[in-house]
């Protein structure tokens, strides 16, 4: 248990960013989720748009330090491979 005055501080600091975190991982998953259902469906242009609209998530979870930039660059890149390979 924290004693100090800072590190009461710290801990509640901690917490706080702890669920900032998961509140922004668990949005980047459900448009992840989102791109991954409509390629199984496999309409391309449903899995196309779904895409389009989680590129700006996963970036944004990369300038918020919840991502590497070379995971998210990954994750892009094939799930863009695997909505050409659609049709």
């Amino acid at each position: 248990m924290a004693n100090s005055p800072q590190a009461k501080k710290r801990a509640r600091q901690n917490e706080a960013r702890f669920q900032i975190n998961k509140a922004r991982r668990s949005r980047v998953r459900t448009f992840l989720r989102k791109v991954e259902e409509a390629i199984e469906s496999g309409d391309k242009e449903a899995a196309a748009a779904a895409l389009r609209a989680a590129q700006p998530e996963l970036m944004r979870g990369v300038s918020k330090g919840i991502f590497h930039k070379n995971t998210v660059a990954r994750k892009m890149s094939r799930l863009s491979a695997r909505v050409k390979a659609i049709g």
